[in-house]
């Protein structure tokens, strides 16, 4: 616990409860249960607006902290500013257990929350007491059994005496049915309690509502709206009082989603984008101030990969991993711009067994998709997944790492696509280096590349990446952890930019910051000297980020700046229709776009 009296500027440790502090081996011994230390302060709220710092001071202690401090209770309370603490007892039956709220109500009531296990998304066993400063009062309790093993995690309250609102976070409680615990409303102190967001309206990007109910809020203006975290953002209702309130996405346009995939289709289609992502699945971007309504919603666990045919952008192909109800699904595809999906009715022959995130597919026209699954071969198929045939590329070796051949078809060919091995990591460059192959017969054959560059060093699968130019044949540009390498005649020859240059620190097979990892072409502006504008991820002149070429690589503008820089840049895509709108995936932050 620390202690601030300059508003945060400066901090000191209070040791007049405990002066331990959490060594390394103490913080791993516990590692898989998160290691928790003090997990709350209350401030009593009846001196407020006196002119004077409260005295009256709650903390709640992890039962990881007190058991290697020696303190002997879950609560503790200081009526002297923190100059001395008394511990608090609490029920035997929550004794050692997770205190991940608490609330002092402005008439005096504590309403604290007492889970088992820690979050986010804690089990129970759980209790709900509220303590009048000597007696404990259990208001709600949730027991371990079979399927059941809820937690709680948000709490709050509104209103005083027998009237209290009261709203409890549900944790660990997963889909969202008639009578499934998700939040939990009280309005009469605890006395009753009905449920008021499982059914919840849950469609798009951000998925469900139930699971992660880490953190609940009552609106102290406004006590019927109330407002509670989920996996992927905020949901808030402003008629709590409802037989069936009426919940919204608060949090629209900010995503905790991570992605694997950017697709940008042709001009005239009816979307904007595609996005493969973890957790979530394949959606179709139709407008970009708005979340997702189009999508492979419920047929995977995640998604890795997606394409659409260039000929017919309504033609999309996904693959990914298989939800816990759709087990023998790993590849979709979609007829009519992603408003509805099919699986494949037959998967590639080693999907199902290798459902990494490194896998990834190409679309040639409706129907015909090379689908790579992680370390196998790629193969084809000519009927939308009836049957699967594989290419001549050789499976790839487990190397400890997920890999897969990159699969791209060729924008203007669609008899041509292309296949890149980045070699692995940079542990197995003794063993093998890159490999670049094209196939002229749709992706059923493939002849190796005798030109493509050797390499002294492999790169990591994800720090890698292939683009094609859409508004010229064979045109190829490869991101290859290093450099950045160009071919104009298919895979036949090939060019090294020597405009990238990898920040090298401490290691010493590979850099600190990668020189190039993500490659992506776009709509080029009027007078533009090349077809396309080109967007690096990658470090030009010593400064890493997203770069800008317009004439085929020659020269070369920095495209963002470093106050944005999104927690790290992945996955890019650009427009083919809006010249400058670049895409790209943030560190764990959804899909950002130029404008």
């Amino acid at each position: 616990m620390w202690k601030s009296t300059d508003y945060g500027q400066t901090w000191n440790q209070v040791s007049s409860l405990s002066t331990h502090v959490m060594t390394k081996d103490e913080i791993n011994a516990s590692y898989w249960s998160s290691p928790v230390g003090f997990e709350q302060v209350i401030f009593d709220t009846n001196t407020k607006g006196t002119g004077t710092a409260t005295q009256t001071i709650y903390t709640a202690v992890a039962p990881d902290y007190a058991n290697v401090s020696g303190l002997s209770y879950n609560l503790y309370k200081t009526t002297d500013g923190g100059a001395t603490w008394t511990g608090i007892a609490v029920p035997d039956d929550v004794k050692g257990f997770i205190v991940p709220h608490m609330v002092r109500n402005k008439d005096g009531i504590m309403y604290v929350a007492f889970t088992k296990d820690v979050g986010p998304g804690a089990g129970g066993p759980a209790r709900l007491y509220k303590f009048d400063g000597a007696n404990w009062t259990l208001l709600k309790k949730y027991d371990t059994q079979q399927w059941v093993n809820f937690g709680m995690g948000g709490l709050s309250v509104s209103g005083t005496g027998a009237t209290t609102r009261i709203a409890l976070g549900v944790t660990n409680s997963w889909g969202n049915y008639d009578g499934q615990p998700v939040v939990q409303l009280s309005d009469d102190a605890g006395a009753t309690w009905r449920e008021i967001s499982a059914m919840a309206p849950h469609t798009g990007i951000d998925g469900g509502v139930s699971g992660w109910i880490d953190d609940v809020e009552i609106d102290p203006k406004n006590p019927e709206h109330i407002l509670h975290v989920h996996g992927g953002g905020v949901w808030e209702t402003k008629n709590a009082s409802a037989a069936k309130p009426t919940w919204t996405d608060a949090s629209l346009g900010i995503e905790e989603v991570a992605t694997k995939a950017l697709t940008a289709p042709p001009p005239g289609a009816n979307y904007t984008l595609l996005r493969a992502a973890l957790d979530v699945g394949t959606a179709v971007q139709t407008e970009l101030f708005k979340s997702p309504t189009r999508g492979s919603w419920g047929m995977f666990n995640s998604t890795y990969g997606v394409d659409m045919a260039w000929s017919n952008p309504a033609y999309i192909a996904t693959t990914g991993s298989p939800g816990w109800n759709t087990p023998n699904v790993a590849g979709a595809y979609s007829t009519d711009s992603g408003v509805t999906w099919k699986a494949f009715p037959t998967n590639h022959p080693d999907a199902i067994g290798n459902t990494s995130d490194a896998a990834n597919l190409a679309v040639t026209k409706t129907g015909n998709v090379i689908w790579a699954p992680s370390h196998a071969a790629p193969a084809y198929t000519t009927d939308n997944g009836v049957t699967w045939t594989y290419t001549n590329l050789p499976a790839l070796n487990h190397m400890g790492i997920d890999r897969a051949y990159k699969v791209v078809a060729d924008r203007k060919n669609p008899n041509k696509v292309y296949a890149y091995n980045s070699g692995g990591a940079w542990w197995t460059q003794w063993g093998e280096t890159a490999h670049f192959y094209t196939s002229t017969d749709g992706g059923h054959t493939f002849t190796e590349s005798s030109t493509f560059p050797s390499k002294t060093w492999t790169v990591d699968f994800f720090a890698s990446s292939v683009a094609v130019n859409p508004n010229a044949e064979g045109d190829i540009w490869v991101a290859d952890g290093l450099n950045v390498l160009h071919s104009t005649d298919s895979g036949a020859t090939w060019t090294k930019l020597n405009v990238t240059t990898p920040i090298w620190g401490n290691g010493y097979w590979t850099p600190d910051v990668y020189g190039a990892t993500s490659i992506a072409l776009g709509k080029a502006p009027a007078g533009a000297k090349y077809s396309s504008s080109i967007y690096l991820a990658g470090v030009i002149g010593g400064v890493w980020g997203v770069h800008r070429s317009d004439d085929g690589g020659v020269t070369w503008t920095r495209f963002n700046d470093d106050k944005h820089q999104f927690g790290g840049m992945g996955t890019l895509a650009a427009d083919q229709t809006v010249p400058g709108r670049l895409y790209l995936s943030g560190g764990g932050r959804g899909v950002l776009f130029s404008y």
